[in-house]
């Protein structure tokens, strides 16, 4: 990306964050549909993306059914921005009200034990709505990695936001990051990690959908090596203003095996509980970038 395409795309998202928060929210809520449709209609990459990846989740749906599905999934793809947009300004009661977890107690338990635990999520629906619920609602603050973005400056921002939500931010690097999230669980704390997609050279192949993706080992290593609880969490919307979400029951470190070994099983574990909420809710997944393997590498694919 040229600089000035850097300039522009910091300062759209500075517009956003300064100007959508002000609106009416049945206006944010029509401005981010309108937007979801133009960009759905104008078939871009990511939209073509978007359905490449819905076409695995819902292998027999008729090109109607599909296209339904892309668009339903921009539409949700947009709400998030424009709620996450807005989140600054959220009441500790809006806040309360606009999520719905069930299951709740997976965390809750093992934080009052002491014990720490990781979360870890796939891009569906609001992971931003859920981590400020937690931080409001439960009080208890959490870690989590952010990838480093272009510009630097939109990075700044992103850092900024999730920060002034109560978040604790640490960019995406490496041993760096993953030691100083091991001590925060050492401590009983807890850390949220989105983890449907490898940002590293390290990932775990795992089966998705029929196909072979490859996930981050982070999740499951970090509660391998701290003795953390590693929590399952999938989210989608409901017909109305309020999200819904649940909390899937822990995945165990497995009692032999290698680290390696362990580290792969449970990364296979937190896919399926993915595949499952994905697949009950496949319009909520956010998903507009390459994930399996044959798309990013096609001949190790054909292999």
């Amino acid at each position: 990306m040229s600089t000035a395409a850097e300039r522009l795309t910091d300062g759209l998202y500075g517009l956003g964050w300064g100007a959508v928060r002000k609106l009416p929210e049945p206006v944010a809520a029509g401005l981010g549909r309108r937007i979801a449709d133009t960009a759905w209609k104008r078939r871009g990459k990511g939209v073509l993306r978007l359905e490449a990846n819905l076409a695995r989740v819902v292998p027999d749906a008729s090109p109607e059914r599909l296209a339904a599905l892309s668009q339903a999934g921009m539409r949700s793809y947009m709400r998030y921005w424009m709620e996450s947009f807005r989140l600054p300004s959220w009441s500790e009661e809006k806040v309360r009200a606009s999520f719905d977890p069930k299951d709740i107690h997976h965390l809750t338990d093992a934080l009052a034990a002491g014990r720490g635990a990781v979360i870890a999520l796939p891009h569906l629906a609001n992971w931003d709505l859920a981590g400020v619920w937690v931080t409001r609602a439960l009080g208890v603050p959490f870690t989590t990695v952010a990838e480093r973005l272009k510009p630097e400056s939109l990075y700044d921002r992103f850092v900024a936001y999730r920060e002034s939500l109560g978040m604790e931010v640490l960019p995406h690097a490496g041993a760096s990051a993953f030691g100083t999230l091991a001590r925060r669980l050492r401590a009983g704390g807890l850390v949220c990690l989105v983890a449907d997609r490898d940002l590293s050279s390290s990932g775990v192949e795992v089966g998705f959908f029929g196909e072979t993706a490859r996930m981050p080992a982070g999740p499951a290593m970090l509660a391998q090596q701290t003795g953390a609880l590693l929590l399952p969490v999938t989210l989608w919307y409901d017909a109305g203003s309020v999200m819904q979400g649940r909390v899937h029951p822990p995945v165990e470190v497995p009692a032999s095996g290698a680290r390696a070994e362990k580290t792969a099983v449970m990364t296979q574990a937190l896919a399926d509980a993915f595949a499952e909420g994905i697949a009950e809710h496949p319009q909520d997944w956010h998903m507009l970038q390459r994930l399996w393997l044959a798309d990013l590498d096609p001949a190790r694919g054909a292999r």
